[in-house]
């Protein structure tokens, strides 16, 4: 085992997400705090995994400029024509068919975009971050998302892009046991606990043997597993169903003596929320116009065309994420969608059950309950031998995934807490421990 790092003046946290990231510094081995982003008055206590770019003349020359988290979605709404907005890029860092993304005439590598998203964020959270650390403690998802993930190549793009930006030394921690790290410190004896971590891009799940002893927190690692089906997933499903077939998804067109349907990957490709700001390109735009010149039912497929032309793709995500919200507490949400510009007055509307909605994700929550049940079976327990079970992440608020937790372990055993901070509280506070090594994934793998 390494031998115990030195006592550091900060010690950092940093959960990387698909949808927001949070970053927590600790100042004490049992006290952690979230860093603030004010804007426009509000402090937020994450900041959203976005950016913004866009091209601005200055007096010498014309430059490429960017904004990053709330600041990028408030310059995309302020000039969406102008602003190349991506969100949702973690899911592209264990690919091997993503090697650049061209913004503005400029290539971006992965590590190109996470180490300036990084230095933004540096920028907007002030002195807090003036001077960084050597070391970092960074989160990483048990099982990355896309088909066919690279989880070495995700962390080679991850330590690169971690060094660019100035920390020397990088620790990865399981985001559930950096969570479950967090939820130990309440805990007065030992307990076997199980961590589920709901992420945009994906769930973890984690078993941990806890035992605190002389003031000091120990632990066995004793199952990890993850799939890559969350929130982002449970989006889509909604866009799918609700939406999509309102939007000409596969709408049919004439071909000489045929009548075809249009292609499905650009509906599908669009549903996938990280893929938004891919599809407003000449190529797209082009092919889809060809296709609506001879269409049959061309009223969808215009209005499609409206949404990728007029960059209305996250006003849209943001009413399908409300509406996912709303059926958490209620067993109907209405989804409408209100957009007007100069030439285009749009109108979506779906009222959506949450029986309905059920059945759309079912095969998703399969897949979440195989994870758990894999989980169980590598730490070979029973159910009834877990002590507690720690919920994280806002799609543990989906009725249907907490009734797959409510089912297989008593109730008065399930919390949840601090849905959004609780692994960069986790990350502070091993960064903060006597030997943060002790954590690392590699080892707990």
């Amino acid at each position: 085992m390494p031998a115990s790092s030195p006592p550091r003046s900060l010690a950092l946290g940093l959960d990387f997400g698909t949808t927001n990231t949070v970053v927590a510094t600790s100042s004490s081995a049992s006290f952690a705090q979230v860093l603030p982003f004010t804007l426009d008055a509000r402090t937020h206590s994450t900041f959203r995994s976005a950016m913004c770019f866009w091209d601005e003349d200055s007096d010498a020359s014309r430059g490429l400029r960017f904004e990053a988290g709330p600041w990028a979605i408030e310059r995309f709404i302020d000039d969406p024509l102008d602003c190349r907005f991506l969100q949702s890029f973690k899911t592209f860092a264990a690919s091997k068919s993503f090697t650049e993304t061209h913004i503005h005439g400029k290539k971006f590598t992965f590590e190109d975009l996470l180490s300036a998203f990084i230095d933004k964020l540096r920028v907007h959270a002030g002195p807090a971050l003036a001077d960084l650390p050597l070391q970092l403690v960074a989160g990483r998802p048990v099982a990355f998302a896309g088909v066919n993930p690279n989880e070495a190549l995700a962390l080679e793009r991850y330590e690169r892009a971690f060094k660019r930006v100035g920390f020397e030394e990088i620790t990865y921690v399981y985001e559930p046991v950096a969570a479950a790290y967090f939820f130990a410190q309440r805990l007065t004896k030992a307990a076997t606990v199980l961590v589920a971590d709901f992420g945009g891009g994906t769930s973890d799940f984690s078993i941990i043997r806890f035992e605190p002893k002389d003031g000091q927190l120990t632990s066995i690692p004793l199952a990890h597993s993850g799939v890559a089906v969350a929130g982002d997933v449970f989006d889509y499903r909604i866009l799918e169903h609700a939406i999509l077939p309102q939007l000409g998804h596969r709408a049919r067109f004439k071909s000489i003596d045929k009548i075809l349907e249009v292609p499905t990957h650009f509906h599908h490709r669009f549903a996938h929320w990280n893929q938004l700001a891919l599809m407003k390109s000449p190529s797209v735009i082009r092919d889809l116009r060809e296709y609506l010149r001879y269409a049959i039912e061309r009223d969808g497929l215009a209005k499609f065309i409206t949404i990728i032309e007029n960059d209305l793709g996250y006003p849209l995500y943001k009413a399908v994420a409300d509406a996912k919200t709303a059926l958490s507490v209620s067993p109907t949400a209405t989804l409408a969608f209100r957009a007007e510009g100069m030439g285009y007055n749009l109108t979506l509307d779906a009222t959506i059950e949450r029986a309905a909605f059920n059945q759309w994700i079912a095969d998703d929550l399969q897949k979440i309950e195989d994870a758990v049940d894999e989980a169980l079976g590598e730490a070979k327990l029973d159910a009834a031998e877990i002590d507690r079970v720690f919920l994280t992440g806002g799609t543990s608020f989906v009725p249907a995934v907490r009734e797959i937790f409510d089912q297989r372990f008593d109730p008065n055993k399930i919390e949840t807490g601090d849905q959004l901070e609780s692994i960069a509280y986790g990350l502070a506070l091993i960064a903060r421990s006597e030997n943060p090594a002790a954590w690392s994934s590699t080892k707990a793998a």
